[in-house]
């Protein structure tokens, strides 16, 4: 039951009821509806604003975890930059120059994406700038290391062929200071033993006893092993490629035959004097592209700097040669 409310009539000193008129009671009650609804929208409006669903603060969290993870991402492409350019310093200023190989110039190796936009996909979202500039940086950072991983293998091969090159250059002693009686004459002008004449010896003659052990100086194919040229006697010749052979004279007998492969110090023959000898001994020469160089420059595989030092000072003599 509703209440009923009085008012003072000064006039009539006298309260009287107070009559509600049907037209104000709608009036009231639609302001009552009105701003109901408006503080309504306006409470939605200020929770949506300020007070966060458990839907948005799980996609809110999920945003944070991508900025993060892209945040690490960019670190470890840093990181691999990093090393990256110290592996193409290395590559360019040690390995591509001892293989004399020309080096790889800086915009190939840091070269971009030029043409078409290959982030269209990308763009249009709250976080595209992150993402795209990620991408970018990912695509030239695994470019340059196909860049890097062929140039590796190119260098792999360069090492191989000079793996090759360094064991068939004829880089040791044939005869071994232990069987050596002395080193008997050296590479240049030297007397004729027959004719007494100055001439010049185009090898070195290894003085020692009949059937010492000769050994190859480096990896080859012998492309001789005969008694045919004039002078040698019984004598090898093996083709070490590279423009390099070697030729042993004078020699007892064989211990290979021609177009056998040999090895850096495997046993090919015996000394011997056969031929245009005066006694036993070995005729060593060194040939590069054809022409007679010093064999003495090449015994770095197997002679102390000491032991060098002293054939070098025998090989110097201008004596007489024994062929």
């Amino acid at each position: 039951m509703s209440k009923v409310k009085y008012y003072y009539d000064a006039e009539s000193l006298s309260y009287k009821k107070i009559q509600r008129k049907k037209r104000n009671t709608i009036k009231y009650a639609s302001v009552f509806i009105l701003g109901s609804a408006l503080f309504g929208f306006l409470f939605v409006f200020i929770a949506n604003q300020f007070v966060e669903s458990p839907k948005e603060r799980a996609l809110k969290r999920e945003l944070q975890n991508a900025q993060l993870q892209f945040e690490l991402l960019n670190k470890k492409m840093k990181e691999a930059e990093i090393v990256l350019a110290d592996v193409a310093d290395r590559d360019n200023n040690i390995y591509r120059v001892y293989f004399e190989a020309n080096p790889i110039p800086d915009e190939q190796r840091k070269a971009g994406f030029g043409g078409v936009n290959r982030y269209k996909d990308l763009e249009g979202f709250d976080n595209s700038k992150l993402i795209i500039e990620s991408n970018k940086r990912l695509d030239v950072l695994q470019k340059q290391i196909v860049v890097q991983s062929k140039s590796l293998d190119e260098i792999a091969k360069l090492a191989e062929e000079k793996e090759k090159l360094l064991a068939a250059i004829p880089a040791i002693q044939p005869v071994r200071n232990e069987d050596l009686k002395r080193m008997a004459s050296g590479y240049g002008m030297r007397s004729d033993p027959f004719t007494k004449v100055r001439k010049m010896h185009y090898g070195m003659d290894f003085s020692a006893p009949r059937g010492t052990p000769i050994y190859a100086s480096g990896d080859g194919v012998v492309e001789r092993a005969d008694n045919t040229a004039t002078g040698y006697g019984n004598h090898i010749r093996i083709n070490h490629g590279y423009g390099y052979e070697s030729l042993y004279a004078h020699l007892y007998k064989y211990n290979v035959r021609k177009n056998q492969k040999v090895k850096r110090g495997e046993l090919i023959g015996f000394v011997g004097s056969t031929g245009r000898s005066e006694g036993p001994h070995l005729h060593y020469e060194v040939f590069k592209d054809g022409e007679r160089i010093n064999p003495i420059n090449f015994y770095y595989g197997s002679l102390t700097a000491e032991e060098f030092n002293e054939m070098l000072q025998h090989a110097s003599l201008e004596n007489q040669s024994l062929d």
